[in-house]
């Protein structure tokens, strides 16, 4: 049988063939490249989204207030950068300090966890409008002449808050620590420092801010 003779191929004819292999390659057909597509967005790219603004009308401290916001706007931002009301103060930031605490259609929130815009219509109350300096609310009063504030951060979320806390009991809302469902809970200090264990304090005045809210509820701790 005749083995088939290997074809004669030169180093030259061989470096000649692989550059008009590499020239023909890079040369796109004229028709393929009109033709051709961008690329498309990679599935885990970063989106980009314009933002979007809305209207909202509340009441806050009495006075009526229209602001076109970003949709995704906090409350507490909204009362902070649009209305200058800044007695209501950013801490956490994530609804775990209470530093926020406003009432709303008196009601005690976080403002950092709520939206602006999802309060279309209702009544808030900051700080500043429970009292001013010439003209303090007993809550107030009390904090002041108990010492219920060290650094003073915290104290308009526990001034608020201590306000709803009282009108959370007087309206017979239970707590984690009310013994008996089937009546009102009772004043007690149990009571007090179980409604207020969302409000942190950092430098520790709690005893004096239990002192102050039993007094303005009317009995001693």
């Amino acid at each position: 049988m005749t083995m088939p003779q290997p074809t004669a191929l030169t180093r030259r004819d061989l470096i000649a063939a692989g550059a008009a292999t590499l020239a023909g390659s890079g040369v796109a057909h004229p028709a393929a490249a009109e033709t051709s597509q961008p690329a498309s967005t990679p599935p885990n790219a970063p989106r980009t989204l314009d933002p979007v603004s809305a209207k909202v009308r509340f009441t806050v401290n009495g006075a009526s207030h229209e602001l076109t916001v970003d949709t995704r706007t906090t409350l507490l931002d909204a009362l902070r950068e649009h209305l200058h009301l800044t007695g209501t103060k950013k801490g956490c930031d994530h609804g775990q300090c209470g530093a926020c605490t406003v009432m709303v259609d008196g009601v005690r929130i976080n403002s950092c966890l709520t939206l602006a815009v999802m309060h279309e219509g209702d009544s808030v109350t900051t700080i500043e409008g429970l009292g001013s300096p010439g003209n303090l609310h007993p809550m107030q009063a009390a904090f002041i002449k108990h010492d219920g504030y060290q650094c003073g951060y915290c104290t308009p979320g526990q001034i608020c808050s201590a306000v709803a806390v009282l009108g959370e009991i007087r309206d017979g809302i239970p707590s984690h620590v009310t013994a008996d469902l089937s009546t009102a809970p009772e004043l007690s200090v149990d009571e007090v420092r179980e409604r207020m264990s969302g409000n942190i304090c950092r430098c520790g005045a709690y005893s004096n801010i239990l002192e102050a809210i039993t007094e303005v509820a009317g009995r001693r701790a």
